[in-house]
């Protein structure tokens, strides 16, 4: 039987703000399970409790109670983070360095074996749009070039688990593109994801799964069919020239309605016969409607 890549049991962490001062609760029991190949989309609002959890994964701070084990090692033991990338939400890198020593070391560190080293991570950081800044110094770069490195690091040492806080942070749309195509790319792979993103959108093209957490407390954890699944609205985009019956022009050309899942055959064959071009059909419920509903705002 394959081991859960991430096995989060009861996780709860208190912080004291000052002494004998009431307790901060930012994880409040905790539990959930990302199955080896899974891609795991972690959601909630600033403070939700997001970090602290990955914090706890990546040992950086002790659990107030619970447990929490990669690949069935426990979080506590510095080998159970071997052959995982992980990109936080503000990388820190050495700026002395360039991006090329940074992912040398990496593959030191993670004690992973490639032929041609050097070759190796010149290819990440191409595909990663850096290897023209290969081997100058970090401290002259920007927040999204490094951001960039802090991933291409994560990504050359062939990790079995990626876990990625707020990975789309200062890129640009073409950037943010090209992260989410070549995460795609690992998924297929077979690779396991565990990722955070205010990137909405973002998400729901990479997750398998969400868990939307607030106030340190784990709301629910859904696939998207289940999302949407009781969804009886559906979206509908078109653009032409003549009104139909249920549309609204959103602008010049261009139209939008809600309509019922009974009624979309109906409402498509009035477009074609409006000689509409149709844009987009979609359930109505985004993530973002679904993890405020979730947490009770709507």
């Amino acid at each position: 039987m394959m081991l859960p890549a991430i096995a989060i049991e009861g996780l709860e962490k208190h912080y004291r703000k000052a002494w004998r001062s009431r307790p901060v609760v930012a994880l409040d029991g905790v539990s959930l399970t990302v199955e080896t190949g899974e891609a795991f989309g972690f959601i909630g609002a600033n403070g939700a409790g997001k970090t602290t959890t990955i914090k706890v994964l990546m040992g950086l701070i002790q659990a107030t109670r619970g447990a929490a084990s990669l690949f069935g090692t426990s979080v506590a033991l510095p080998e159970a983070r071997l052959g995982l990338g992980y990109v936080p939400e503000n990388p820190y890198l050495y700026d002395y360095l360039t991006p090329l020593e940074v992912l040398l070391m990496s593959l030191r560190l993670h004690r992973v074996k490639v032929d041609a080293p050097a070759t190796h991570c010149l290819a990440w950081l191409e595909r990663l749009g850096l290897a023209h800044a290969a081997t100058k110094t970090i401290r002259s770069f920007s927040k999204g070039m490094t951001q960039r490195v802090a991933i291409a690091q994560a990504l050359c040492i062939k990790p079995r688990l990626l876990i990625l806080d707020e990975p789309l942070s200062g890129l640009d749309p073409i950037g943010r593109r090209d992260v989410v195509d070549i995460l795609s790319e690992y998924k297929r792979g077979g690779g396991t994801l565990f990722l955070t993103s205010h990137v909405l959108h973002d998400v729901e093209r990479l997750a398998d799964r969400f868990g939307l957490i607030h106030e340190g407390v784990l709301r629910a954890v859904r696939s998207p069919a289940e999302l949407t699944g009781d969804q009886e609205m559906v979206l509908v985009r078109s653009l032409g020239e003549t009104p139909v019956a249920g549309m609204r022009e959103d602008f010049s050309g261009r139209w939008i309605g809600e309509v019922p899942r009974a009624k979309l055959w109906a409402c498509l064959d009035a477009l074609h016969r409006a000689g509409h071009v149709l844009l987009e059909v979609r359930p109505s419920l985004s993530l973002e409607v679904a993890f405020m509903r979730a947490v009770g705002q709507q």
